[in-house]
């Protein structure tokens, strides 16, 4: 399937980091409360990955994967915490983007609950996360950043707190095809013409014998019939299928 996704280093949104969050609504609020957290979400599950190459030869990767580990900080910000996060990352030039949403497990009330964007740069996001804490009428709104890395999942984070400022993406329109690796492959039915332990010849084909096959192999002899199929690995034909003939 094609990808659309392209990216450039053209700044077009600058993510400014401060220090605080604010709860409750913007409009109308009775009150503005600084609060600050921090986690790490290490234990990784669910991590589904594609790779993909864009039309002028970035390799793009695509992680959709589920982290879980521990928040501290102020009551709406302290408990286990688990995200859930997308992430599609430019790996040629390292930078990219990643979103998702997050959940705390506070003590008491219900879950600190918010979604997140963030500009992944150098194994660093920097973004916004927007949402609510235990209690569903006080808005939650807060500068978040973390090292990064879709295998490991978030260390290091932080909500508000001294967030550290990140980089900016453009994203727009482009053809992004899948890699693909294809197999070279062959076949010769024919007279052993010599066989040993680490290869076989067949027909004129002469074949590389991994230490899967090699027991197939010892039941041939030079002058038996036979027809083997190799693949070309690391540069080298290499059996993958032998198979004695009768005479």
């Amino acid at each position: 399937m094609k990808r659309t996704l392209i990216f450039a280093s053209t700044v077009v949104v600058a993510l400014t980091a401060t220090a605080y969050a604010v709860a409750n609504g913007i409009e109308g609020a009775k009150s503005v409360k600084a609060v600050a957290g921090t986690f790490d979400a290490t234990t990784a599950s669910k991590v589904e990955t594609r790779t993909c190459t864009t039309s002028d030869g970035k390799t793009l990767v695509t992680t959709n994967g589920r982290y879980t580990g521990t928040a501290s900080g102020d009551p709406d910000l302290t408990g286990a915490v688990t995200l859930d996060a997308r992430s599609t990352i430019n790996s040629t030039d390292n930078i990219g983007v990643v979103s998702g949403t997050l959940r705390i497990d506070v003590a008491s009330g219900s879950d600190t609950r918010a979604n997140f964007d963030a500009v992944y740069s150098g194994g660093q996001i920097a973004g916004l996360t927007n949402g609510h804490s235990h209690d569903p009428h006080l808005r939650l709104l807060a500068n978040i950043s973390a090292a990064f890395t879709a295998a490991s999942g978030f260390t290091g984070g932080k909500i508000g707190g001294g967030t550290s400022g990140g980089a900016a993406v453009e994203l727009g329109p482009g053809k992004c095809e899948r890699t693909s690796t294809v197999k070279q492959t062959s076949r010769a039915s024919g007279t052993v013409s010599a066989v040993s332990s680490t290869s076989i010849t067949v027909a004129g084909l002469t074949c590389s014998v991994p230490a899967s096959l090699q027991s197939s192999v010892a039941a041939l002899t030079v002058g038996a019939r036979a027809e083997i199929q190799c693949s070309l690995v690391d540069n080298a034909n290499t059996l993958v299928k032998v198979e004695a003939k009768k005479h």
